[in-house]
This record gives structure tokens, C-alpha cells and sequence, in this order.
């Protein structure tokens, strides 16, 4: 049944791309580039006191001597060691590793030299992006590699103190649904999508942070299912050298955390875009757009919890409307030209790699199959077809600096049904991977069953200033709710 819906996906994803009439045969299918709208990031200024997440607390400890760099690590061991055999979310712990390095970081400041607020902060890291003397498996029981150095994106946070916890499990090659052996952290019985690890790793206290990847949505999807955050900043903000390729032209790396602010704190130190000063800022003159078909075919739990965040979100920001991009044929298009894009540039990687596929999950190994059949019109449509969505969704946000919409349009399927949901649970996400723009996931509720819901918030490519300040002031606004 796997190999059937893996193959019928891109199969699918072939004819409706080609059966598309794209209107700008002239655009060059492979410079795809994102674009700032003229003026930068609009309508806010850095909040006056930002707000702290849980990294922030933890910090603040550190440096006052309230607890040490490896106590805090503790912490986090602890909660692998409770946690990790029945969810499954670190395929490595880095136990050594980590105690070694905080007690450099706790050496360090005793002496008062503190690195910044990651300084002692545990992570974890995806097992597809390198640790230097750790094993790199990418999430699969076929390949194995021990890096002498680190990811340029694992070398930016080491270098600002982090503490690496383990290496957090993935979907085979970054192209499954879900990481073999992982549970979701809310009911194991459910999934918690590609990035599976680095979402339970949060959800469970294995570390304050994780660095996951995002090329069609993992890292949004992972944390919307699990209920923390997922934020992927603008292509090529961050780094990929050093991070198995899944689709090179898609691949992102994007933080995992437990607040906005935390999150934001992490693409600070990956990107040095400086954005976690505007978690607390005030949204009250962003503009909000509701993309009516954002919720067509959504879950009634989702849905239900979709509006509620919404109710709150119209007592924040200064406008709120219905706008009508993307629309479902955007989405729809985005979908079917993004596995396409995503899956033949991993065949092409896959047959230089020179791994014997038939030792591969079926559902990996007929998603890379049914790729080397691809002809080379379709993958340059697809390419096309991104570019005119590019400038679709720029002209989107010609009235709204924020679109807002569910991550996902159904709550965390069952692990044994997951495969099923390639193209679902990426609907409202993987648009926004395949044309670079940020996007931010914040947990907006739960349906009736306990599953946990994201709000996924876009902006045009480098304002991520507008995400992390209104995915906060949601935060804030929905923790003042359950106050009353």
C-alpha cells in the first residue's frame, strides 16, 4: 500500500503540473530567488521589554548562578532518559559530548564570560545535519557517516554556547512521513511528521531547542502535531552546507522550540537577522490576512481551533480580512510542483550516493523510483510553475503583512495510516518551503480528542520581525485566557 501511494503521489503531482498552461515561458526555471517587498519589514518596532520563552528563563538562571551549565544538561538527560524509549525521538545521545562541553561553558562563566543568551542552552540536532565526531544516519539504517566538522549551521550555534543533547530522529533520507520508531509525544499512537524527533525532543524536555530541516514542511508540520513551535526563515537565510541534501533547491533548516521567543532566539544565532527583540512588540498596526481557502477540507477539531486563535488574533492585530491567495489551485499547484521538485533532485543526489535502494523504507524507495522516471520538462515546469507562485504570493501581500491559516488541515493521523497523509498534512505548508517565503507554527489549541492544533503564520521573505511579534502576542494573549 505504500509503494502504491508513494508512486500514485508523484504520479499525480506529473499530470497536473503538466497539464498546467504557464504563462511566463520567459521566467529562468532555475534562478529562483526571494525577493524583500521595497522597504523592508513594515509596521513594527522592537518591543520595550521582549518577551522570554523558556531558553530565555534558562539563560537568566545561568548567569545569575542559579544553575550550572551542567546541571541544566541534567535536566535534559533526565528526560531522555524518561521519555526516549517510548517516543523515540533521539536516535543519539551525545551524553559525553554535551557534558564535556558544559563544563567548558560552566568554566567559562565563572570566569564572566558569557556567550549570549544560547550559552549552556542543551539542543538537539537532526540526524541528517552533521555534529563533528558524531554519527550522521540521516535516518536510515543504510548510511552512516562520522563528520570531522560540524554543519555551518551546528558550528553558528556551538559557537554561541549551545550544549548538543543528541541527534534527533528524521524519516528515512528526510523523505518519509514519519521517522521509523517515533511517537507523537501527545498519544503515541499517533505520528508527529517527518521531524518527528526534534518536535518530541522539545515536547518532552530532551532540550530547550532543536535544529530540524524543512524542505517541504517538516519542521512546521512536526511542531504544529506535537504542540510546540516550528519556525523556517527565508531560503537561504541559513546555511545548508554540512546537511544531507534532500531537494537542494527546497532544503531549509529550521528551528524547533518551545515558545516563539525561544524560536526566535535560535534564528537569531542561524541567520543574524536579530528578530527575537520583537516577541512582545506591539501588532496592533499589522495587517492580517485570512486566506479564505485555507480551511477547505480542514478537520472540524482543527477548524474549531483555527477560530478561536482567530478571535484573539482580531483583538491584537490593527485589520483583519478574508484575502483570496493563495488559493486552492495555489496550494493544490505548490503541492504537486514541490514533490516534484523535491523528489527528483534527491533521485539525482540518491544515484550518485550509490546506496543500495532496495535496502530503503518502500515508501522512500518508490518515491526516488518513481522520480528517475520524471521527464526533464516536468521538473523545469515545476521550476516555472514556482517562480509564477513566487510572484503570486508576493502580490498576496500587497495589503496584508501577515497571512494566518491552519499548519495542518487534520490533527496527527495514526502512525500505521501515516504514509496516507504525504500530501495532507503538507496542503497549507509546503507552499511556503517551495517559494522561500518564512513561516512560523504556533500551537492555536487542541481538537476534542487531545491532539494538538498549529497557527501558521507567513510573511514575504525577510520580515520574519512580523512573525515572531504576532505568533507571540498570540502566545501571550492565549495564556492570559486560561488565566481568567
Amino acid at each position: 500500500m505504500a509503494d502504491t501511494l508513494a508512486s500514485r503521489a508523484l504520479a499525480e503531482a506529473v499530470n497536473l503540473v503538466s497539464s498546467r498552461r504557464i504563462k511566463s515561458p520567459q521566467t529562468p526555471a532555475l534562478e529562483f530567488r526571494t525577493q524583500a517587498r521595497d522597504g523592508g519589514p513594515t509596521r513594527l518596532a522592537p518591543a520595550k521589554e521582549p518577551g522570554v520563552g523558556a531558553i530565555g528563563r534558562a539563560g537568566a538562571r545561568l548567569r545569575a548562578g542559579e544553575i550550572s551549565c551542567k546541571e541544566l544538561l541534567e535536566e535534559s538527560l533526565a528526560a531522555v532518559e524518561r521519555d526516549n524509549h517510548r517516543l523515540g525521538g533521539l536516535v543519539k545521545v551525545t551524553e559525553s559530548l554535551a557534558r564535556l562541553q558544559a563544563e567548558v561553558l560552566d568554566e567559562e562563566l565563572a570566569t564572566g564570560r558569557a556567550r549570549g543568551p544560547l550559552h549552556g542552552i542543551p539542543v538537539t540536532v537532526a540526524d541528517s545535519v552533521d555534529v563533528a565526531g558524531v554519527p550522521t544516519g540521516a535516518g536510515s539504517g543504510t548510511y552512516s557517516a562520522v563528520p570531522e566538522s560540524d554543519a555551518a549551521a551546528v558550528g553558528l550555534l556551538r559557537a554561541l554556547g549551545t550544549v548538543f543533547a543528541g541527534k534527533a530522529a528524521t524519516s528515512e533520507f528526510g523523505l518519509g512521513v514519519t521517522a521509523a520508531g517515533s511517537r507523537n509525544p501527545v498519544n503515541p499512537a499517533a505520528t508527529a511528521g517527518g521531524s518527528t524527533g526534534s518536535a518530541v525532543a522539545v515536547a518532552t524536555g530532551m532540550g530547550l531547542g532543536s535544529l530540524a530541516t524543512d524542505t517541504r514542511a517538516s519542521a512546521r508540520i512536526s511542531a504544529a502535531l506535537a504542540g510546540v513551535v516550528g519556525f523556517k526563515p527565508t531560503y537561504g537565510t541559513v546555511p545548508m552546507s554540512g546537511s544531507f541534501p534532500i531537494g537542494w533547491s527546497m532544503d531549509h533548516l529550521a528551528p524547533v522550540a518551545p515558545s516563539v521567543a525561544d524560536a526566535a532566539l535560535l534564528v537569531d544565532a542561524l541567520t543574524g537577522l536579530q528578530v527575537a527583540g520583537y516577541a512582545g512588540a506591539d501588532v496592533s498596526a499589522l495587517r492580517v490576512g485570512i486566506p479564505q481557502d485555507g480551511t477547505a477540507d480542514v478537520d472540524y477539531g482543527v477548524l474549531a481551533a483555527f477560530q478561536s486563535a482567530l478571535q484573539l488574533l482580531g483583538t491584537l492585530a490593527g485589520q483583519m480580512s478574508e484575502v483570496d491567495r493563495p488559493s486552492t489551485l495555489e496550494f493544490n499547484n505548490a503541492g504537486a510542483a514541490g514533490i516534484i521538485v523535491s523528489r527528483c533532485e534527491a533521485a539525482a543526489f540518491h544515484r550518485r550516493l550509490g546506496l543500495d535502494r532496495a535496502k530503503y523504507r518502500p515508501e522512500v524507495r518508490e518515491q526516488l523510483d518513481a522520480a528517475d522516471r520524471v521527464a526533464a520538462v516536468d521538473y523545469l515546469d515545476a521550476q516555472r510553475l514556482r517562480s509564477v507562485l513566487a510572484q503570486s504570493m508576493m502580490r498576496a501581500f500587497s495589503e496584508v503583512d501577515v497571512l494566518v491559516m491552519p499548519t495542518c488541515l487534520v490533527p496527527a493521523p495514526p502512525v500505521e495510516e501515516a504514509d496516507e497523509y504525504l500530501m495532507i498534512l503538507a496542503r497549507n505548508a509546503v507552499l511556503w518551503a517551495f517559494i522561500g517565503f518564512p513561516a512560523l507554527s504556533v500551537p492555536c489549541g487542541r481538537t476534542a480528542g487531545g491532539l494538538p492544533v498549529g497557527i501558521q503564520m507567513v510573511a514575504p521573505p525577510n520580515e520574519e520581525a512580523s512573525l515572531v511579534a504576532l505568533g507571540s502576542a498570540l502566545e501571550e494573549a492565549q495564556v492570559a485566557l486560561r488565566r481568567r
